[in-house]
């Protein structure tokens, strides 16, 4: 193929050819010095072929793989095929026409494409590359998108992500500065986008929203969530965003819901979808606050809720993050707990690969012990089928979702 080849240091080839899609700098001999951001190069152990993809001299990851096939050339023929498998996936799974026009049409490593996210928000599709070495790419994907998806534009948020040696899965990543964005083809999107949600109405701003301007792995949770908040008189959502919990909780049943989060942007947003619902937000409750303070300050009221949401940022970026990161969740559970009624519902979620979920439910546990509440778990949920996680790649699998009802 006249690639450049990089041979791979001992004994690494096995996790490649079992379908990791990542090579780590420190996996690799010195590579050329000019090699440029997204050269395609095969990987090699002792001179033969292993993979192919495409490199990234500024990560920490040099190599994401895109194909194990040595006879697979990587162009637009490529983009075009690995781009219609991921839409045919969500046709068939997660339909985006009718009730639910939004949802995310490729999900990086799951769909065989590492570093590609494309959310679809009703006609408009938000693009975000995860590396430098996508850019020489990014025509050949626009050119696949195009091909389809019926759409009126494309909207990029590229970010740059220095991905340490040690660093969770970046799609997981929750929290992070919003990325520049512009107009990739097609028109302007509105400011916000309106979308449909199993029939409720949000807006999304894909400008300066987290993200690609929602979070759309949450969809089927908050979905699920409705059926928990029937009959509830008040509902506590934190780290609300522009409140898609919240307005499931309404929606369901709660009387009133109050949002709590830091983000007055996002909490103006969460106005505005209680109203394209229906909903009086005078009715119900937004709060510009830490989540902590908010929740001591509760206590201090001796408030009581019958559902509590907690859908925080990743507490973990790392994997020496983590015993720090259990210590937060415990935290933040003992005092929601000391908040939650008897038979009172917690729907909460961690969205940090490294924290396994059983470590997450040990620290649920111990807010419990120390809190004195008998939880009962209901439902235990993850990410729905169009954020698909490849079997080989455990860092894909960030999303755990968890519904307890608290004793009388």
């Amino acid at each position: 193929m006249g690639q450049v080849k990089l041979e791979l240091q001992k004994e690494l080839a096995r996790h490649l050819r079992g379908g990791h899609p990542w090579v780590y700098r420190r996996a690799l001999e010195k590579p050329p010095a000019d090699l440029a951001a997204g050269a395609i190069v095969d990987v090699t152990e002792r001179g033969k072929f292993v993979a192919r993809g495409y490199f990234d001299p500024s990560s920490a990851v040099r190599v994401r793989i895109l194909t194990r096939d040595p006879a697979e050339a990587i162009g637009p023929l490529f983009w075009r095929r690995r781009i219609a498998r991921a839409v045919a996936l969500r046709r068939a799974y997660t339909p985006f026409e009718g009730e639910t026009d939004c949802a995310r049409l490729v999900h990086g490593e799951g769909d065989g494409l590492p570093g590609v996210v494309v959310d679809l928000y009703s006609k408009w599709a938000v693009l975000k590359l995860y590396s430098k070495g996508l850019v020489p790419h990014r025509s050949h994907i626009l050119d696949a998108l195009r091909g389809e998806v019926g759409l009126e534009g494309i909207y990029g948020r590229d970010e740059e992500v220095e991905v340490a040696a040690d660093e969770e899965n970046e799609l997981a990543d929750r929290e992070s500065p919003p990325a520049k964005g512009q107009v990739l083809w097609g028109k302007e999107p509105p400011d916000p986008i309106v979308v449909r949600e199993h029939g409720m109405r949000i807006a999304v701003d894909v400008r300066a929203g987290q993200k690609t301007g929602y979070f759309l792995d949450q969809r089927e949770n908050r979905l699920a969530l409705r059926r928990f908040a029937q009959g509830r008189a008040r509902a506590l959502n934190c780290f609300s965003y522009t409140g898609g919990f919240s307005l499931a909780a309404a929606l369901g049943g709660a009387a009133e819901v109050i949002s709590v989060d830091r983000d007055a942007a996002a909490l103006r947003l969460a106005r505005r979808n209680f109203e394209l619902n229906g909903l009086d937000p005078a009715k119900h409750g937004f709060v510009t606050a830490d989540v902590l303070d908010h929740l001591a300050e509760r206590r201090s009221e001796q408030a009581r809720f019958d559902l509590i949401v907690l859908d925080p940022p990743a507490f973990a970026k790392s994997q020496k993050a983590v015993p720090a990161a259990l210590d937060g969740y415990a935290s933040l559970h003992r005092a929601a707990l000391q908040l939650l009624a008897p038979g009172g519902i917690l729907a909460t979620a961690s969205c940090s690969a490294r924290v396994t979920p059983e470590e997450f439910v040990g620290a649920v546990r111990e807010a419990a012990l120390k809190t004195r509440s008998d939880l009962q778990l209901l439902e235990e949920r993850r990410q729905p089928p169009d954020h698909p996680v490849l079997l080989a790649f455990p860092e894909g699998r960030y999303l755990k979702f968890f519904i307890f009802r608290k004793g009388d």
